[in-house]
């Protein structure tokens, strides 16, 4: 067991480490979080993981413990949210491989970055509007809107896309939860993709 954790914080902090090499954003938070003695994994809420097969994909989490919960069902792509006590929820997309699945943009970001990095992180903040407002000063661009009612359970936020070849690759999200609430949304996830979308 302990040696299984071992290897997952291993998994967890490459994985995030490289995740924090090419998105500005979350750098920049990681950043400011060090300077106060805090660090990036700690608040991070979920994370984010786009491919082709959802279950073989998990299979190196469940393996290091992660545990099915549910399944969430959008217009033309699924996820599947794996959970470990003590560590981000796993949440791992895929686009539907029939007739459905063909208006996704999941599986052109599949081919182009593949599936063994985070498509986003999510970190969890206090107040959304708050949080917004200070990272906007350190020039943070975000897309869309907020997606969720104020006092609501979940309210979450992508930033733009970093860009890589002319392509969106990573976002970030801020997420702010109420009530005990700790899980997704299926119209504000759908809604926070699309607001990726260039």
């Amino acid at each position: 067991m302990m040696e299984q954790s071992t290897e997952l914080d291993a998994v967890l902090a490459r994985m995030t480490a490289d995740f924090l090499a090419h998105n500005s954003a979350a750098e920049l938070l990681r950043q400011a979080l060090d300077e106060i003695g805090i660090g990036f994994v700690p608040v991070m809420d979920h994370v984010t993981i786009r491919t082709t097969d959802i279950d073989r994909r998990a299979e190196e989490f469940v393996g290091l413990g992660y545990g099915y919960d549910e399944t969430i069902r959008y217009e033309d792509w699924y996820a599947k949210v794996y959970r470990k006590v003590g560590y981000p929820a796993l949440f791992v997309d895929q686009a539907y491989p029939d007739d459905r699945g063909k208006t996704s943009i999941i599986p052109r970001w599949v081919e182009k970055f593949g599936d063994r990095v985070w498509h986003h992180v999510a970190v969890r903040v206090e107040d959304i509007e708050h949080a917004i407002l200070k990272l906007k000063a350190r020039g943070v661009v975000f897309s869309g809107e907020i997606v969720g009612a104020p006092g609501g359970p979940l309210r979450q936020i992508f930033t733009a896309p970093e860009m890589v070849d002319g392509q969106p690759f990573s976002v970030l999200e801020l997420a702010e939860r109420h009530q005990g609430y700790q899980g997704f949304l299926p119209p504000q996830a759908d809604s926070l993709m699309r607001s990726t979308v260039r």
